[in-house]
């Protein structure tokens, strides 16, 4: 029997994982069994995670997470999740194995995903001028002609943010209006850097190493055309990973993970979620780290806070 099962490899997780190994609960992390890490992977260089001033490469900032977590005794294990069973006092987690872990606590922390165009230039460029993240990226981009797809508030925030830096931005939307709210548009509108092109999707990415432009389809007429651009951000939604959740764990409108207030705890005890997989807002690595510690000092509290004589039994069977 475990004290804490951790299931997610990202900034929440290895950070849940350091807290809950330096407070002893020798925890368990579930990783992946393709790609550790979550969506820092699939990013090159971070310039804003606190304590690198020279930047860090997003993988090179996983391995060292996780390298702090097993430095204070995480075990980690390569396999993904197939099954929850998280109600009772007993939580059990199977893996794809086929092998059944047992713990009295469970934090979950498994991340989002972003919405892809689904296009194989999108992967092979992800990182060398294609993003899904202008908060991450944007620096990156000073001086160059850049474009975001989407219609939504998100798309409109990234390409306001983005004329920060970009000499100019184009809106690449598939419909010839915006579901994004009227503020959010104006601002949008009003920005003498943006560009709307209407009634136009993604039919390919050009560039070899770098972004150098796109194909845009009409949506009325299928005709095409080329436009050259040096960035493209891909501002079509996220979706939380919580498939293994749904039916235990209560959800919030957004999709997220609910829990009560600022805490980690969710709609059952000895259950905490951390992460993306709460965070419909902000996902940023430094917020999803800071979620993973309030995860394992919330699972640390609840673990004290139980009968002795489990605690003593868990003890014993660890």
């Amino acid at each position: 029997m475990r004290d804490v099962i951790i299931i997610g490899s990202g900034p929440a997780g290895f950070t849940a994982a350091v807290y809950a190994a330096r407070a002893e609960l020798k925890p368990l992390l579930i990783a992946s069994s393709v790609q550790v890490g979550g969506e820092l992977m699939n990013t090159t260089e971070v310039e804003n995670y606190p304590g690198f001033d020279e930047g860090i490469m997003g993988p090179e900032l996983m391995a060292k997470m996780q390298a702090q977590a097993e430095k204070f005794g995480t075990e980690v294990v390569y396999d993904d999740v197939t099954s929850l069973e998280l109600e009772g006092d007993v939580k059990r987690v199977t893996l794809g194995s086929g092998e059944v872990h047992e713990a009295r606590s469970v934090i979950y922390a498994t991340g989002s995903a972003y919405r892809k165009l689904g296009l194989p230039e999108e992967e092979v460029l992800s990182g060398y001028g294609v993003s899904w993240c202008a908060t991450c990226d944007g620096f990156f981009f000073k001086e160059k002609v850049i474009a975001v797809v989407g219609g939504g508030d998100s798309a409109m925030e990234e390409a306001t943010f983005l004329t920060r830096f970009a000499s100019k931005v184009y809106i690449i939307h598939r419909r010839d209006s915006l579901k994004a709210s009227k503020i959010m548009q104006q601002r949008a509108f009003d920005d003498p850097k943006i560009e709307f092109i209407w009634n136009a999707e993604i039919a390919a990415i050009h560039g070899t190493g770098q972004v150098t432009g796109v194909t845009l389809r009409d949506t009325v007429t299928g005709t095409e055309s080329g436009l050259d651009l040096q960035g493209l951000f891909v501002a079509i939604g996220n979706d939380p990973r919580t498939h293994l959740v749904h039916g235990q764990l209560d959800l919030t409108a957004e999709g997220t993970i609910a829990v009560a207030g600022r805490s980690s705890k969710t709609n059952l005890p000895g259950v905490f979620a951390a992460g993306d997989v709460i965070d419909p807002t902000y996902r940023q690595a430094v917020t999803a780290a800071g979620s993973g510690t309030v995860a394992a000092l919330d699972a640390e509290h609840y673990l004290a806070a139980l009968p002795a004589v489990d605690a003593e039994l868990a003890s014993a069977t660890r």
